[in-house]
């Protein structure tokens, strides 16, 4: 949608609100509902305000310590929300309702560094330098449950009921159980301006996933965003639930497999394909940097318990051609060559999981890393490879040691994540689980 597009909306009256949105850093929608006519007179022009908070809580948006960008000692001031009016689309699952995505600067013009949408802007600044941009989709599982959201926090998420009760891995029956909740996520992203391909089903019970056509990076992690929330409020609307949690039970987690290419900014050439050397490098950088910048592609507690041996999501830090079992495989011939990353779960934050994967691809360029050759068979058994981080302590601490990130990110952003991985760690420690007291109340 164009901005006249939308002002001739607003005038023939089918649209009254616009939703500026930022994105966090746990990767959900954040802003505020606008009256559209205040929108197109003062916000297009001039932004809107937020508190700077917003990139410095939990996710029980709990006011933290240890955050140089926002306090109580600093007063919680607020950043500006600036529109991109390249994101402006019709929200068609909303009455009367457009939406706008927003970079955040200060109040003098600068950026605000650690913003998840700027942290991504600056890879790709990166990559424009070389003549190239970067092409990516993402496929997001989830979890249907037939317990609304509010009956679901009643239970405490325990003793949820899942959409299927089986397996429906490609099952069209399977699927047709859940085609009303399907079909109007599909049409209702494609009605947002996505472009979708398809929705099937997966392993875990209830366990599904609608895929869209790759984008510029930037716009694919745009949509996922958007789709995430729009598809739980699509869900409650229909009296359901859905998680995108990484690991729900001890079944199959969900995941969010990215698919990444580099083309040229000039005529749009696969330079994956047109340029082996290039491919190669940037191939085992991400390899040679994936533990360090795990971080940010598995970014709470819960995402480590996906890492499970013959579970679909890899153990193993190995690339292999179409080979499911590795961290990394490559897919697609000639423009279709791509590298799709297995390692990221449903709760990652896409600006960041694209930052790490093209920081590390760019390490591999500039250093002239050499690639090790594929794996062949089953990359769980590979007892001699390394292994991706087993826990967000190991992965934060990684982190903090990394040269790779400060370089890439700036040390900043990598203080200001640190801090958000020290917070989780420190209050999953403290939290007295319902597995220790089913196994010392009575018997210890």
């Amino acid at each position: 949608m164009t901005l006249d597009e939308l002002r001739g909306e607003v005038a023939d009256g089918r649209i009254d609100t616009v939703l500026v949105c930022l994105t966090d850093m746990q990767g959900r929608l954040q802003g505020k509902r606008m009256h559209a006519e205040h929108f197109l007179d003062e916000v297009v022009s001039h932004g809107a305000e937020a508190c700077n908070y917003l990139l410095a809580v939990d996710v029980d948006m709990t006011t933290v310590d240890g955050y140089a960008m926002s306090s109580w000692e600093t007063g919680y001031g607020d950043f500006v929300m600036a529109p991109d009016l390249a994101t402006l689309a019709p929200v068609p699952w909303q009455e009367g309702t457009a939406m706008v995505l927003c970079d955040l600067r200060w109040e003098d013009g600068r950026d605000v560094a650690p913003s998840p949408r700027q942290v991504l802007r600056g890879q790709l600044d990166r990559l424009a330098e070389r003549g190239w941009i970067a092409n990516a989709g993402t496929e997001l599982e989830f979890i249907i449950f037939e317990d609304a959201y509010e009956a679901a926090w009643d239970k405490g998420y325990r003793d949820l009921t899942p959409a299927n009760r089986y397996n429906v891995d490609y099952s069209m029956l399977g699927t047709a159980r859940v085609e009303p909740l399907l079909r109007r996520i599909r049409n209702a992203m494609h009605g947002a301006g996505m472009r979708v391909e398809d929705s099937k089903g997966e392993c875990n019970f209830g366990q599904h996933e609608v895929n869209f056509h790759y984008a510029d990076a930037l716009t694919s992690a745009d949509r996922h965003v958007v789709y995430k929330n729009g598809a739980k409020e699509i869900a409650a609307e229909m009296g359901c639930s859905i998680t995108f949690m990484a690991k729900y039970d001890e079944r199959e987690g969900n995941s969010c497999h990215i698919h990444l290419s580099v083309a040229e900014a000039e005529g749009g050439d696969n330079v994956f394909a047109k340029d082996e050397a290039v491919f190669e490098a940037f191939l085992a950088g991400q390899l040679a940097t994936l533990r360090e910048l795990t971080l940010f592609l598995a970014p709470n507690i819960n995402s480590y318990k996906r890492y499970a041996a013959a579970s679909f999501a890899p153990t193993t830090v190995a690339w292999g051609h179409d080979n499911r079992t590795c961290a990394f495989r490559v897919v697609g011939h000639g423009p279709g060559r791509r590298i799709e990353c297995r390692v990221g779960g449903g709760d990652l934050n896409p600006y960041l999981a694209l930052s790490a994967l093209i920081a590390g691809g760019l390490h591999g360029v500039e250093q002239g890393l050499e690639l090790e050759p594929a794996l062949e068979g089953n990359a769980y058994v590979a007892q001699q490879r390394p292994h991706v981080p087993t826990t967000l302590r190991h992965a934060r601490d990684l982190f903090g040691e990394s040269d790779v990130a400060r370089t890439a990110f700036g040390q900043e952003v990598v203080d200001h994540y640190l801090n958000m991985a020290r917070l989780e760690v420190e209050a999953y420690d403290a939290v007295v689980t319902d597995w220790e007291r089913v196994r010392g109340f009575e018997r210890l």
